[in-house]
């Protein structure tokens, strides 16, 4: 969906950068003292933003799925004050078990099943009350996208 909104912002022809958040902690092991990866996390996040701000950029698009629960750590990795619009993606078990169904065909499923019904539960219970919910069942990805786009200033909807 992420991909989608930076999509989207492309074809409005506003500036902007995109950084797929799972890609900043893929380090094994973790690094001494960092288990759950955050730290390098914020490192990793701190350098890429600084070179998409020296040239210019002023909008992120950031796509991670607990970063809704690390505003902090982003701010302080974007170098000051910023205004964050967070959305929380919520699907029924339902249409999480049909599209982990088709995302998986290995032997995996059954843990990915598992392991997204822990990670919606915790993110249900933890996620602050300032980001907004979106439902993204009987959805396209577009009309998920657009709903994003539609709760930040930037395309002035």
């Amino acid at each position: 969906m992420a991909y989608e909104v930076a999509n989207l912002l492309r074809q409005s022809e506003i500036a902007h950068a995109f950084i797929e958040g799972d890609f900043l902690d893929h380090v094994h092991p973790a690094p001494e003292g960092d288990p759950h990866r955050t730290q390098i996390t914020a490192r990793n996040l701190a350098a890429v933003w600084a070179n998409y701000r020296e040239v210019g950029q002023r909008r992120l698009v950031y796509c991670n799925t607990v970063a809704v629960l690390e505003a902090d750590m982003i701010t302080g990795a974007m170098g000051g004050p910023v205004t964050a619009v967070g959305a929380l993606l919520t699907a029924t078990d339902a249409t999480a078990t049909a599209r982990l169904g088709a995302r998986e065909t290995g032997s995996e499923l059954e843990s990915h099943l598992e392991r997204s019904a822990r990670a919606a539960e915790f993110l249900d219970r933890k996620t602050p009350d300032w980001v907004h919910r979106v439902a993204t069942d009987d959805r396209t990805v577009r009309e998920v996208a657009e709903d994003v786009l539609a709760r930040t200033t930037w395309t002035g909807a």
